[in-house]
């Protein structure tokens, strides 16, 4: 897309701190990270959000939940990380390129998104 930020990045317009690329996925560093690490892993394949993805998505999908681990731990998240999808106006998404927020590190737990009603 055209104007798309994330897609920029992608071919280097927009300067990012690169975690990790290859033919399909591109990961960096969050600008505003909310934790000690915080980083986007996104497909290079332009998908606006989760509510746009396909069958033929399903190898691409996959590779991006079996890397977000593998580079967590890389880049420090040795007791656990949060993955977030924010799918939707409604679900706080603000850049439409399907995107998972890796965030983690440090020693204390993340705070609990979505307080017990109980």
């Amino acid at each position: 897309m055209e104007n798309c930020i994330f897609c920029k990045i992608i071919k280097g317009e927009i300067p990012s701190k690169k975690v990790y690329e290859d033919d399909d996925v591109f990961a960096f560093h969050d600008l505003h990270p909310v934790a000690p690490v915080h980083f986007m892993l996104i497909p290079k394949l332009h998908i606006a959000s989760l509510d746009n993805v396909e069958e033929k998505h399903r190898d691409l999908l996959g590779k991006i939940v079996l890397f977000a681990p593998k580079l967590a731990k890389e880049q420090g998240c040795t007791d656990g990380f949060r993955t977030i999808i924010n799918t939707g106006r409604v679900g706080g998404q603000e850049i439409y390129h399907l995107h998972a927020h890796i965030i983690g590190g440090g020693t204390e737990r993340l705070p609990v998104m979505i307080p017990n009603q109980s």
